[in-house]
């Protein structure tokens, strides 16, 4: 009986080990294919960067191979982990070197936390669904939630930025919707739009979308952006088309690439698959790294995040003469040399001994291997701003900045040495009449609140004559250091020691509390991918020389009268508007 007994147990026990053997096997089994099926979910949301499109092209699958054959002789990791690694290169803060994901991942979880406790609507009339997190073109972008600051609200609401522009005529807008503009949706060479009046061979009527003010709600929004365009302003303070356009230039897919010519350095001009075009400046170093004090600023490196700051500075400054700018991470391989035609740019992209992708182009000075222009391990910060209306359609004039600087080691320009250059200035045209003198001394403020240096030529629309606004292009050499205030940047203000009433006040009000600059500056950058656009110093020196600004404007008014140097540009009831301590 007990032999029985004991049998029988013996029988349980071999029946478990077999079936606990026969789970193994079968677990065993299935891990490759649980692995496959991993790697492809992860490659179909855009985890893997490899380079790959529908329908390869020979020279693509060749840089394939090349790249997987250059890392597997270096050892690379295998699949699995080279996708983890992958993962984390495209997170936007991930080619930053200098900085943690941690501080990244903290700044995130913050704005999410105010996020849920507030839930506004922004100034622009986003709603909470367009603030969702946004996937870049084949990169799992992380993008941290838009807060809007209670101070941007109320500096929009404030009645200086409330002023309304003079009625507008035909000839106050740079384009007549209802006589000037057809789009034409296959018309890619030429950012797909036309002006009647300066093409020919106009497409049958099936090609262009119908004219009008209704019609222009319809057309893409670096139309809308142009058509907006009038002789006060690049756009107005609160459009809705403006805004489309941001999101546009950081997320559109990008259908082709091609190097801008001229430039000490590399910049690209990439178009989108609505047509629109925009300037693509890539990273050049990181947030943190300062200009070297001994160099020259004409051998300063071009800044992405200057371009995208100066863009928030300008509207927060309520002069909107700064063309839209938005950060993107863009995929080297995938987003630029996969869709370049440009077989210079091309045949300068290899694989560095990190295994990183990178490219260096062509420009006068700054493309060689040994400044060439590497992902993190294809992946790549830039600034794209959006392109002007095309000079055939609208031609520009180029302007000669009285305060050039003279771009030399040793000489020095005619202003560093007359302190009465500025009489000089008064009596030479256009500065003689009009508002151009005070439109470089806006730029003069707009400049050093940047520690921008490279301020030699101006634009402005030739449609307009003189009166009109002076475009602020290329502003990538500001923000280089934010522990020295380059004082020679406010001479044209301290010289000529005149300035826009409007412009006065609102810098008077930026340096109150409630309406702290680099408080505002840092709200307002928290909108564009690439957040933190600007550490925190160069946010302190922009307070700081602020104060400057106001401290040369006090010591004209002294010299010279309140009323010979605020220029009152203010029509109507204004006294909401007073400067306190004048009459």
């Amino acid at each position: 009986m007990i032999k029985m007994i004991l049998f029988r147990k013996f029988r349980v026990f071999i029946l478990m080990v077999f079936l606990v053997a026969c789970t193994m096997h079968i677990m065993i089994d299935l891990l490759p294919k649980l692995e496959k099926r991993a790697v492809g979910a992860g490659s179909a949301d855009g985890g893997c960067q490899c380079p790959h499109s529908g329908n390869p092209s020979e020279d693509t699958q060749n840089w394939a191979k090349q790249r997987a054959r250059s890392m597997a002789e270096a050892g690379w990791p295998n699949k699995h982990t080279l996708r983890i690694l992958q993962d984390f290169s495209s997170e936007p803060n991930s080619n930053l070197s200098s900085r943690s994901l941690e501080k990244a991942t903290a700044a995130a979880e913050r704005a999410e936390h105010a996020h849920q406790r507030k839930k506004p609507l922004n100034i622009r009339g986003d709603t909470a669904g367009d603030r969702k997190s946004l996937i870049g073109s084949g990169s799992r972008t992380i993008v941290p939630v838009t807060v809007v600051s209670s101070r941007l609200l109320a500096l929009f609401e404030h009645p200086l930025y409330r002023i309304d522009l003079p009625p507008l005529t035909e000839d106050d807008t740079l384009f007549n919707v209802n006589k000037d503009i057809r789009f034409y949706p296959r018309a890619a060479g030429n950012q797909g739009w036309h002006n009647d009046g300066n093409e020919e061979g106009v497409a049958e009527e099936d090609e262009y979308r119908p004219t009008g003010e209704g019609a222009a709600e319809s057309y893409p929004n670096w139309l809308r952006f142009h058509i907006g365009i009038n002789r006060y302003q690049l756009f107005p303070r609160h459009s809705l088309a403006l805004d489309a356009l941001l999101r546009d230039l950081a997320s559109l897919k990008i259908t082709s690439v091609a190097m801008k010519s001229g430039g000490t350095q590399l910049k690209l001009i990439m178009t989108f698959q609505n047509y629109g075009q925009a300037l693509f400046k890539p990273m050049k170093q990181t947030r943190e790294q300062e200009t070297p004090p001994d160099f020259f600023y004409f051998s300063d490196f071009e800044r992405h995040n200057a371009e995208i700051a100066a863009f928030h500075l300008d509207r927060i400054l309520d002069f909107r003469r700064v063309p839209p700018v938005a950060g993107r991470l863009v995929n080297m391989t995938r987003e630029i040399r996969d869709v370049t035609r440009d077989k210079k740019l091309w045949r300068t992209f290899f694989i560095s001994p990190a295994n990183n992708i990178c490219f260096y182009g062509e420009c006068s000075y700054y493309c060689s291997t040994e400044h060439a222009l590497c992902g993190k391990p294809d992946q790549i910060e830039g600034s794209l701003a959006a392109f002007l209306p095309d000079l055939a359609l609208a031609k520009r004039k180029t302007w000669r900045n009285p305060w050039r600087r003279s771009y030399h080691k040793r000489k020095k320009a005619e202003w560093e040495v007359d302190p009465d250059y500025c009489d000089v200035v008064k009596q030479t045209p256009p500065y003689d009449r009009g508002t151009r003198l005070l439109d470089v001394m806006d730029m003069t403020v707009f400049d050093f609140l940047m520690g921008n240096m490279d301020r030699h030529h101006y634009e402005t629309f030739e449609k307009f004559g003189n009166d009109t606004f002076i475009i602020h292009l290329d502003n990538g050499r500001g923000f280089g250091k934010h522990s020295h205030d380059e004082v020679s940047i406010l001479v044209p203000l301290s010289q000529c020691c005149r300035l826009r009433k409007s412009t006065y006040l609102r810098l008077q009000l930026l340096a109150k509390e409630e309406y702290k600059l680099s408080s505002l500056m840092e709200e307002s950058l928290l909108r564009d991918r690439l957040v933190p656009v600007l550490i925190r110093p160069h946010l302190r020196a922009m307070d700081r020389r602020l104060r400057l600004v106001l401290q040369v404007l006090a010591s004209c008014v002294e010299k010279e009268g309140y009323g010979n140097v605020v220029e009152d540009d203010l029509t109507g009831d204004t006294t909401t508007l007073r400067s306190p301590g004048h009459r």
